[in-house]
């Protein structure tokens, strides 16, 4: 490594002593909450055992979706490893909660790529093949536009759907403290309907949930924050019971709902990972930001700037040129424990309509938790960096970034 790198680095975690200490505090916080659920719900080793065929009285699953409640703040939990992503999980909550003519409105602008062909595909089994309608304001000013909500929030609107993170979109992920704000708005319209909240990356970045400021269901992957890079697969979903059990019905049949549903390889990474989770998303909040500040320092834009707080555990940073963006996501490739010989390369990845480029040498595949980068190679070329399961791999990689391009 060059040496104006390592003191360029150096430079970074001394002015970010303070922003760590603030991180840990909150790990701490979350860490002693995650501990108490576990307490309440009296988490013994026989909840780690598989159960096959219907999974009548699988005491792994139940208690996997209230410990999961309890740890957001909600009255329910879903907590599933055949919810096989983010955007399946969200897609089961969606329909389990609209009917024929309802109308789901996204107050925080077009959702994440992933999920507009769920909403409004053409012939594909989307929300608007069985006429659920769809209908978005943007945000103002990064924060939500109230004026607009209020002129399109009618009568047949019956899911106000929020992301948390930015997905693709050049903006800051919003706090909890936005998103009560706007469940009270929305609220005092009189809005009787689901505030559902897409949670991704922002599990215990914060001391509470959009579920303890006002939403009724939040909805995250197990391959994020959420499973502390220990959970192989899954997803949960949580909030109010009766939308849980709604939800419950469309993720097995309206008439069994949630008393079935086996896994034989058992549940032990499941539990295990939401104990970890607290850490490990501290360890990914500090690699953003060390990154973000040493990019920073190189001349690169990026986001959230570096006197925000991060809300969630991604960063965009903007390249002048798709060469350097590469660049930058090889290197974390090659960073990787996992297939770091790989040199990553665009491609038509299924869900987006431009070319991606994707480095994740994951010991769970695809795990965004997990140190990776990826983006749209198009003008603005932005690379959307996130995860870390220790500090010392992110700072590893950002000596092997630096390298390349300083």
């Amino acid at each position: 490594m060059k040496k104006d790198n390592q003191k360029l680095i150096a430079e970074c975690e001394k002015e970010l002593s303070d922003r760590f200490a603030c991180v840990d505090e909150v790990a701490y916080y979350n860490q002693k909450k995650v501990l108490g659920a576990f307490a309440a719900r009296k988490i013994a080793v026989r909840h780690f055992n598989g159960t096959t065929g219907y999974g009548y009285d699988d005491e792994g699953r139940d208690g996997l979706g209230r410990l999961y409640a309890d740890a957001f703040g909600a009255e329910a939990g879903i907590v599933s490893p055949h919810l096989l992503s983010g955007t399946h999980a969200l897609t089961v909550a969606l329909f389990g909660l609209l009917r024929p003519d309802d109308t789901l409105f996204c107050i925080s602008g077009m959702p994440y790529d992933t999920l507009r062909g769920v909403i409004f595909g053409e012939g594909n089994g989307s929300l608007k093949d069985f006429n659920i309608n769809f209908d978005y304001c943007d945000l103002k000013d990064g924060a939500f536009d109230y004026g607009k909500i209020k002129e399109k929030l009618t009568d047949s609107v019956k899911v106000v759907y929020i992301q948390r993170s930015r997905g693709y979109e050049l903006r800051d992920a919003l706090s909890c403290g936005q998103i009560g704000e706007a469940c009270a708005f929305v609220r005092g319209l009189g809005f009787k309907g689901c505030i559902f909240v897409d949670n991704c990356y922002g599990e215990f970045v914060e001391k509470i949930e959009p579920t303890e400021v006002g939403a009724d269901v939040i909805v995250g992957s197990l391959i994020k924050n959420a499973g502390g890079g220990l959970a192989p697969t899954g997803g949960y979903i949580c909030g109010k019971s009766e939308f849980v059990e709604l939800i419950g019905k469309r993720l097995t049949a309206p008439s069994i709902g949630l008393e079935v549903g086996s896994f034989a390889a058992g549940y032990q990474y499941f539990y295990q990972g939401l104990f970890m989770a607290p850490h490990v998303v501290a360890q990914a909040l500090k690699t953003s930001l060390l990154i973000g500040r040493a990019m920073h320092a190189l001349g690169y834009k990026n986001y959230p700037s570096l006197n925000k707080t991060p809300y969630d555990i991604t960063r965009a940073i903007e390249f002048d040129s798709a060469e350097t963006m590469i660049n930058f996501i090889r290197e974390v490739q090659y960073a990787s424990p996992v297939d770091g010989y790989v040199t990553c390369e665009p491609w038509d990845m299924p869900g987006y309509d431009d070319k991606i480029i994707m480095a994740a040498g994951t010991f769970v595949s695809g795990a965004s938790i997990e140190l990776s980068a990826d983006g749209p190679v198009k003008p603005p070329y932005i690379a959307y960096f996130q995860g870390g399961l220790t500090y010392e791999h992110g700072k590893y990689a950002l000596e092997r970034i630096l390298d390349k391009l300083n």
